[in-house]
């Protein structure tokens, strides 16, 4: 157990001892992240380090690593639901002047993208992202995580390029879960852009890179397996979904992993597909495996993926609800979820939800001819996730259902722009916004 080790360490190094007061320090602060686990909560923890960091800090104030470590508790330390983020801020200004100050600093480049990588800060981390493959160009994770700041920020083509080479460079250094993280990565991309075709080569090629996969050595400064068993389960997820075939969505099999959070995204997909299918019950079934796994994580103290598996639970009861015709009840089920999931914040290991909750809301109500309210759902979607094909479609064809000519066309006009590079004829949606902006 990762915790057992890491108080093993801490308590090793007090009983070695160390011959100056700052590095007895350091050993004092890391030690809180440790002390009395079994009984006191991870976020209990990492304030009790973030306070002791804080002490090194001021006490070391010329100390760079001391300023980095604490900018870096702070953000690890705040509140998800705080959504003025007040400590990603902070933490965003202490390691901004630094990195101003050692511009070949990899780890500060790392952790301003890191530290505001979430969707109204994500902006101010792209100096930091384009510099990053610089300073360091043959390391798989430093190409990789610019892609981060690129999917916040709608960019989509630097993000396919710099995976494309993150994943190269991982294969050559046999880091296969960081190749299949920034696999995952790359198709997200690939799919928001209308580049099926390059999507399904990704998805062609899982097997073989699963094929050499192996979860036990851990490589530091690259993709852990978490992210590894992810992205297996996520990229044939995310390809269904994505292109509404709810039919693969709907076939897809569920394989236990060490990380119970990566099954629960198959079960989404699954449960999903079934209920966009009109099948309720297959729907509901995978619902229940979705539950099964909450439950196991709430057991664990997985709170976080405990939050994230229940919002994924709720989205498929919801579309089994309007399975049974019961639009009024699956409308409350599924704003109650997006409220859920306006409350929190996604993960690292993903570079979006496999489908946002809001945008479901948007769908939903396009289907109980609701136009209005839905083009609401799909802009609040793009103020967190700009730039999501889906996303802009959806806003599309709301606008145009509910008269608003000039504001369909903008948002078509915005999916043609953000699929320049997209298959044609391509998906239909395209297609369809080809006809309208042509007056056809």
């Amino acid at each position: 157990m990762q915790l057992e080790g890491g108080r093993a360490s801490a308590q090793l190094a007090k009983k070695t001892g160390s011959p100056t007061p700052r590095e007895r320090s350091y050993i004092d602060a890391v030690s809180k992240l440790y002390t009395d686990f079994e009984n006191v909560p991870q976020h209990a923890r990492l304030t009790a380090y973030r306070d002791a960091m804080s002490d090194v800090a001021a006490k070391y104030p010329d100390d760079h690593e001391a300023q980095i470590f604490y900018a870096l508790a702070i953000a690890a330390s705040e509140d998800l639901a705080d959504k003025t983020y007040e400590g990603r801020l902070k933490a965003g200004s202490i390691l901004e002047k630094l990195f101003q100050e050692e511009p070949d600093h990899p780890g500060l480049a790392h952790y301003i993208i890191h530290t505001y990588d979430v969707p109204p800060l994500a902006g101010r981390a792209l100096v930091a992202a384009r510099r990053y493959a610089e300073i360091a160009p043959d390391a798989p994770h430093a190409l990789h995580m610019p892609s981060h700041t690129f999917t916040r920020t709608g960019y989509w083509q630097e993000s396919i390029n710099t995976n494309i080479a993150a994943a190269a460079s991982a294969k050559h250094e046999g880091q296969t879960a960081e190749e299949l993280h920034s696999s995952d990565y790359e198709i997200y991309a690939y799919l928001q852009t209308g580049q099926d075709e390059a999507a399904r080569r990704i998805v062609d090629s899982l097997p073989e890179i699963e094929s050499r996969f192996d979860p036990k050595p851990v490589i530091t400064g690259a993709g852990g397996p978490s992210a590894g068993y992810f992205a297996i389960s996520a990229i044939p997820a995310r390809f269904a979904l994505e292109r509404s075939d709810w039919k693969q969505a709907s076939q897809l099999v569920a394989h236990e992993t060490p990380f119970p959070y990566t099954e629960a995204t198959t079960w989404f997909a699954r449960g999903l597909g079934c209920a966009r299918l009109g099948e309720a019950k297959p729907a509901l079934e995978a619902a229940a495996a979705v539950k099964k796994i909450h439950d196991q994580l709430v057991k664990a103290g997985e709170n976080y993926w405990a939050l994230q598996v229940e919002i994924q639970q709720r989205e498929i009861e919801a579309w089994a609800t309007m399975a049974q015709a019961n639009k009024p009840e699956a409308l409350r089920q599924m704003e109650a979820a997006a409220k859920l999931e306006d409350g929190t914040e996604k993960s690292a290991i993903t570079p979006g939800p496999l489908a946002p909750a809001r945008e479901l809301l948007g769908e939903m109500l396009l289907l109980v001819n609701q136009p209005d309210v839905a083009l609401a759902q799909f802009e609040a979607t793009m103020k967190k996730e700009p730039g999501r094909f889906r996303a802009l479609y959806g806003a599309a064809k709301a606008a145009e259902l509910a008269g608003r000519k000039e504001d369909s066309r903008r948002y078509f006009n915005e999916l043609l722009k953000v699929c320049e590079k997209g298959d044609r004829p391509g998906r239909t949606e395209l297609q369809q916004a080809e006809k309208v902006l042509a007056g056809k």
